[in-house]
């Protein structure tokens, strides 16, 4: 198991150094000159001199691995540089917007799980009953409405028509439920076929046929054979989601206007803002290869049967 653990942690070093890469290598790959766009920015007229200046001073007239080495240097220390727009460190803007996005993420998680882990698994065990035939059609529309157009939809039934939550902002529980089912929507699609098939999948299996041979009751074989492992392919769904809620919460943010790392993410962009969109890139990486982890462990956890199949390998 330490085995397992270790090689896991390991392995996060080589794409930590992949992003890194990648990251500073946009500098050179964009065709806007970070010098040029710091200038139009702060309204300062472009010359050859103050391009230069900067050039010096962002460290672009060195050789690329040296910028590169120097990037990871204030990576470990947490330093993404100013930004251009509001002349502040990238980093103290982040911090203060990453909470907004990460209860935006955890509160459609939470939805998301709480309605498709029964939903997924009383359609698979009730095959082509009505529950399993409405769970049929609940994935065809999480997986056909785009989430801008369900916000939308939201905003005109629940705050314009009904008026029982707010149209945007934050602060209360209350302007967390739109844009949280809005991102949970799709996930429960996903979620509840996922589970649907890998219960099918593993009523079919011997341990089944043996544990009612034993006598155990049906509940015990559902609760605590059949869900623990199917739910399982669900898992592994969660962490590649969670790293994309994290850093993919810009159309809901944007329609909600909820002040997140994603919001923030898409005014860099139009404004050239080059930092803050390479510490975008950056933790977006960083937040799924850590999200990709916790769902080894856990995975391992729920099935020991993973960590011999490596320790096998070796």
């Amino acid at each position: 198991m330490g085995t397992f653990i270790l090689k896991r942690i390991l392995s996060i070093i080589p794409v930590f150094l992949l992003a890194t890469l990648l990251t500073t290598g946009m500098i050179h790959l964009s065709p806007v000159d970070p010098a040029e766009a710091y200038l139009t920015a702060a309204h300062i007229q472009p010359t050859d001199e103050n391009l230069a200046q900067k050039r010096q001073e962002f460290g672009l007239d060195q050789p690329f691995f040296i910028q590169y080495l120097n990037s990871i240097k204030k990576i470990c220390q947490f330093d993404f540089g100013i930004s251009y727009v509001s002349n502040k460190p990238v980093w103290d803007e982040v911090i203060s917007r990453i909470p907004a996005t990460i209860q935006l993420a955890l509160g459609s998680l939470f939805i998301a799980v709480f309605v498709s882990i029964p939903l997924g698994f009383l359609a698979g065990v009730k095959k082509n009953t009505a529950i399993d035939h409405f769970s049929r059609v609940l994935a065809f529309l999480g997986a056909s409405i785009p989430s801008f157009w369900l916000g939308y939809l939201l905003i005109l039934f629940f705050s314009v028509k009904l008026d029982l939550f707010p149209v945007e902002g934050i602060g209360t529980w209350q302007h967390l439920v739109l844009p949280s089912v809005t991102l949970a929507f799709p996930l429960i699609a996903i979620y509840t076929r996922l589970l649907r098939a890998s219960v099918l999948e593993n009523l079919e299996e011997p341990y089944v046929l043996y544990a009612r041979t034993r006598g155990i009751s049906e509940k015990s074989i559902m609760a605590k054979h059949v869900l623990r492992i199917a739910i399982s392919p669900m898992i592994t769904g969660l962490g590649m989601n969670l790293g994309k809620l994290l850093t993919g919460t810009i159309i809901v943010e944007a329609v909600f206007s909820w002040p997140g790392f994603g919001r923030y993410f898409i005014d860099a962009i139009f404004n050239r803002d080059i930092p803050v969109i390479q510490c975008y890139v950056l933790i977006g990486a960083s937040l799924f290869i850590i999200s990709n982890l916790l769902v080894d462990l856990i995975q391992m956890y729920i099935d020991p049967r993973i960590s011999r199949k490596e320790g096998y390998k070796q």
